[in-house]
């Protein structure tokens, strides 16, 4: 026996190894920052609202790249509208609508706890439509990431666990988290003629023809968007980063490595958004901070990593 040895694998390679990784990456700093703009102008624009502008703004970005690419796929279009019309109400419009409810009636830490349930809702997602399994090393990850979520959340103190209660606007995060699941998993059933940045105008368009309506009940029955320099750079982020660079990471990423490692990476979030909360907010640096970040990423490690301990080759 010898040991399988490891070969000195091309910069391209190595590179194309971890491409995915960094575009999930980013696309989780782009939603951290989401999740920030979305709690902080809960009491500037409502739910509706927020969803309404990020995705007409993305539209709008989206709109002279995608429309020359859908010239003359009038017919594919009609045979897949009811997949395109899935996508956007689990992944899109509703989706957002649901989360920034949820941002207007809970506390940050709530929210960010219950999204890491995520990654579980993805397997049994793929379990459910693919048959695909989660394996014990995906598991064990997922354990360790959610114990690094535990950890920044509760400031190092697990018995905080016992102090958190739960509103309507945690039920509406955790209701949400399988219909994310289900458009991670069936966003790679779309035609191949629609490529990645198609998909995103698809989702755009039929959002926000879907939520005009509800736009227009919501402004004149229960709250107006006031149109500001900050509501107005908010709804830029978010349809600009967000939603059109986040989502071409996400979508990208998804397709290269598949929705359930994909998924794993849903446990930066809570990293990302107490980085962010610190420089944008000023919190302090705490050493549970730097204990719960390498926790998360030594769990999305385990779950994603090929790289198998011992391994050993008969010759």
């Amino acid at each position: 026996m010898s040991a399988d040895p490891i070969a000195d694998a091309p910069t391209t390679s190595r590179f194309a190894l971890i491409y995915p990784y960094l575009l999930l990456s980013l696309c989780m700093l782009l939603w951290s920052g989401n999740w920030i703009v979305g709690r902080a102008l809960r009491d500037t624009m409502p739910p509706v609202s927020l969803a309404f502008w990020r995705w007409t703004v993305a539209g709008l970005i989206l709109a002279p790249i995608a429309l020359p690419r859908l010239r003359g796929k009038g017919a594919l279009l009609r045979r897949s509208w009811p997949l395109m019309l899935g996508l956007a109400a689990t992944g899109g419009a509703f989706y957002h609508v649901a989360a920034y409810f949820g941002l207007r009636h809970t506390e940050t830490i709530n929210a960010a706890l219950l999204n890491s349930a995520t990654p579980l809702f993805i397997l049994l997602a793929s379990w459910f439509f693919d048959g695909r399994r989660a394996t014990v090393r995906q598991l064990v990850g997922m354990v360790i990431s959610i114990v690094g979520v535990l950890v920044i959340l509760n400031r190092g103190d697990l018995s905080r666990m016992a102090a958190l209660q739960f509103s309507i606007g945690d039920l509406a995060i955790l209701g949400v988290m399988p219909s994310w699941a289900f458009y991670t998993v069936m966003a790679k059933r779309r035609p191949i003629e629609i490529d990645n940045m198609t998909l995103i105008f698809i989702l755009a368009v039929f959002g926000v023809t879907a939520l005009a309506p509800f736009y227009w009940l919501e402004s004149v029955y229960v709250q107006p968007t006031p149109f500001n320099g900050t509501t107005i750079m908010a709804a830029l982020y978010m349809g600009g980063c967000a939603s059109v660079g986040g989502y071409w990471c996400w979508n990208k990423g998804a397709e290269l490595i598949g929705a359930n490692r994909a998924g794993f990476t849903t446990y930066l979030m809570p990293a990302f958004t107490t980085i962010l909360a610190m420089f944008i907010l000023d919190e302090e640096v705490h050493l549970f901070h730097a204990v719960g970040i390498v926790t998360i990423l030594f769990g999305i490690w385990l779950a994603t990593s090929n790289y198998n301990f011992g391994r050993v080759r008969r010759i």
